[in-house]
């Protein structure tokens, strides 16, 4: 599972998930390198 800027659309960060225990689309406040700054990532396939 990989987190894509929604700003910038890179995806900078990638990580595992229980799909049973969290079904749901995933969102988090990260920073962006890209960006420079904490914009909101989305989850999206690898």
């Amino acid at each position: 599972m990989l987190f894509q800027c929604t700003e910038c659309k890179n995806r900078n960060y990638s990580t595992m998930k229980n799909k049973k225990n969290t079904p749901d689309k995933l969102q988090r406040k990260k920073y962006c390198r890209h960006c420079r700054r904490h914009t909101l990532h989305k989850e999206t396939k690898a």
